[in-house]
């Protein structure tokens, strides 16, 4: 996965349960530590950081808030199609959203920085100045994979799977593609089907 594609792995850690509701895998802190140290190799230069954080709830808190924020540009990004079911009625506007990215994206400034290895050539990153704590550079580093994604051109292939109880987005892979997984589709078709079947039934009655 590419780090910009970190922000939609954000977004799906609200899912379909299995049993026709929602799960949210970061509702604990414990939850929030599994998340990061799975997906630390995504964190690019913040790597080392992610493999061995430790989440409490003020960051479980703040990362729950750039979600909720990366959710609802993700909804205005589908339009004019509908959003994921999980967020009808329950996201911010899209301005407060933006504040809410923007302010944890500043959380932590950045520096350019050159490492040139004696054996290799010259290669530039970025560095942050100071000391700042772990959940900071884990939340600007989030928001900033945020901004990335929607800046970049998988926004436009960006999708609310449109399967029968899911809740999640994907980014639409190739032109055939609706759904996010194949299960969402095979889901999709049963319930066509039994959809079908109650139309024949209701007009062969009538």
């Amino acid at each position: 996965m590419s780090g910009d594609h970190l922000a939609l792995d954000l977004a799906v850690t609200i899912r379909h349960d299995g049993h026709g509701g929602v799960a949210d895998d970061l509702a604990e802190a414990a939850g929030l530590t599994r998340w990061v140290r799975t997906h630390a190799a995504a964190f690019g230069q913040d790597a080392a950081v992610a493999a061995e954080f430790t989440a409490d709830e003020a960051a479980r808190t703040a990362v729950v808030e750039v979600r909720t924020a990366v959710r609802a540009l993700f909804a205005r990004a589908v339009l004019p199609g509908p959003p994921s079911s999980a967020d009808a009625g329950r996201l911010p506007s899209a301005r407060q959203a933006l504040d809410r990215l923007n302010a944890a994206s500043a959380l932590v400034p950045v520096a350019p920085r050159l490492d040139w290895p004696d054996d290799g050539a010259p290669v530039a990153g970025h560095t942050a100045p100071g000391s700042p704590a772990p959940a900071d550079r884990l939340g600007a580093a989030l928001a900033r994979s945020a901004v990335a994604f929607l800046a970049g051109p998988d926004r436009e292939l960006l999708r609310a799977c449109p399967a029968p109880r899911c809740v999640r987005y994907f980014v639409k892979e190739h032109a055939r593609q609706e759904w996010c997984k194949p299960s969402c589709g095979n889901r999709a078709r049963v319930a066509r089907h039994h959809a079908r079947r109650r139309e024949e039934r209701a007009g062969s009655d009538g």
